[in-house]
This record gives structure tokens, sequence and C-alpha cells, in this order.
């Protein structure tokens, strides 16, 4: 039975680690509140919790979620982010937290958000992220891959490239219903051709007229909560009950319409009533 989760990280804008420490605790109450019981952050949490995983497991428990996955960005420099995602790894390993998502960080340059397929760029991030997922299934932690707008792994031409050159025993997939939308490709599609290795679901709407008047970065601006854009989540769903998935579903929004809560929550009750999760 897929499982409904949430994205907490927009709750954290705060830059010491105490107060954000009690950010990161309102996101967990507030969305168990809303009847999420399965969390997700970015992998930036562990700093706070880095010398004693188990006062975050504590707090997990505290508030009656379960902290499925973390969230990183890779950069090109191969020896550098391996070492970091071993690092990430070993903290998610100790905190029980069984999925790592990860993405490439973006082009690094001043240049253009999206851009031809890039051979030399992906091979660095695959070389990463084969090391990486061979670490953490050592560990007991999936490495789920994140194609995302503004990357190098983004369009349709590059997540086959990338696909093809890392190891399915080791990197798995998390698509995002958003991030494909964005790239010009049917979710669903997407769903059916990799669905062998897609281990974790990300889930935010778009609303498409909005984005056929958008460029550059604001397209991103116009992601939405659940059944407030016109992705076919339904067919989403089927999609994923075709190829036999049974994981988390992860509702996320980069920018919420009026606050984390009510956005939350309007997802929460579109999973329900249209979707039975």
């Amino acid at each position: 039975m897929m499982k409904a989760c949430y994205t907490g990280w927009t709750w954290i804008q705060a830059r010491d680690p105490e107060t954000a420490k009690k950010q990161l605790e309102q996101s967990f109450r507030e969305c168990k509140f809303l009847g999420y019981d399965y969390v997700e952050n970015f992998a930036f949490i562990g700093d706070y919790y880095q010398e004693d995983p188990q006062e975050l497991v504590k707090l997990t428990k505290d508030c009656g979620v379960e902290l499925v996955n973390l969230y990183g960005h890779f950069m090109f420099d191969v020896e550098n982010q391996i070492e970091i995602g071993k690092k990430w790894m070993d903290f998610l390993a100790a905190a029980g937290v069984k999925w790592f998502n990860c993405q490439n960080g973006g082009f690094g340059d001043d240049g253009p958000s999206e851009r031809p397929t890039n051979p030399e760029m992906l091979d660095a991030i695959c070389e990463i992220v084969n090391e990486v997922g061979k670490y953490g299934k050592e560990k007991g932690v999936t490495l789920c891959f994140h194609p995302h707008y503004g990357t190098c792994v983004f369009s349709q031409s590059d997540i086959d490239y990338f696909a093809e050159h890392t190891n399915p025993e080791y990197v798995s997939f998390c698509i995002d219903t958003a991030h494909t939308t964005l790239a010009g490709m049917d979710p669903t599609a997407l769903i059916r051709q990799y669905g062998d290795r897609i281990a974790f679901m990300h889930l935010k709407d778009v609303d498409t007229y909005t984005l056929s008047k958008s460029e550059g970065p604001a397209k991103m601006a116009t992601f939405r909560a659940l059944g407030h854009g016109t992705v076919d989540f339904k067919g989403v769903k089927a999609a994923l009950e075709e190829v036999g998935y049974d994981g988390i579903l992860c509702v996320e929004l980069d920018r919420p319409e009026v606050c984390n809560f009510h956005s939350a929550e309007v997802s929460r009750i579109y999973l329900r009533d249209v979707l039975g999760i």
C-alpha cells in the first residue's frame, strides 16, 4: 500500500541550529497532525545531530513520525563529493533512515538553466552516485537519484544517459511529477519506462498555463499543491500500480501558496479524497 509523506525542509528558515531544530520539530508535529506518518527533509539537518543521531531518532518518535528520507546535492568534484556522500550515508544509517534522495546541484555557473545533454558532466555525477550508492547499500540505505530542473540530469536524454551509465543495483530513481512536467515529459510514461528502478516518488502539481508564460528559473514558481494544477495524479497512481510500486509518495512544494501548513493540508486532502491514500 502506497504511503503519504511530506517534505518539511521549507519549514526551516533559521540559520542557528537550536532555532532550526525547533522548526524541524514544528514540521514533524504539523505533518503528523495532518495525517502524514512519514516525513522527508534535506541532508543538512544531519549537521544538527551529527554528534548524536539518536537525538533525531527520539524527536521523530516523540512526534509520531518516521523520517524516511534525507535529500542532498552533488556537484562535479568527484572525490570530494564521494567523501561527502559517504558521510551522509553513515549518518542516515545511524539514524535509521532508509532512503537518500540526491540530485546534481546545478551547473555551477551563470549560464542557462536548460542545456543539451552533457556527457562529461553526467559521467562525473554517475561516478559519484555509483560509488555512494554502493556504499549506502552496504549500510542499508538506498540511493534515489532525482532528475531536477536547472541541472545536468533533467531532460529525457539526460535521464536515459544517466540510467545507462549507473548500476541499478546501487542507484535507484526518485521521479518528481513536477520536474518531469517542466522537462516536457509525461510522468506516467517515465514511470512505465523506469518502473523497475523507482524507489521513491515526489508529488507536486504544476500550473501549466503559468508555465507556458514562464522562462528560466521562474518555471519553478509554477509548482502548486496537489489538485491546484494539471498533473494527472490518477494516471500517475495507475502507472505506479502497473509497475508494482508500493512505496512512499512524498509531497513537496518549494514555495507554499499561503504557508507550509496550508499547502500540506491541501495536498493531504487531495491524497485522501481523490487518490484514496
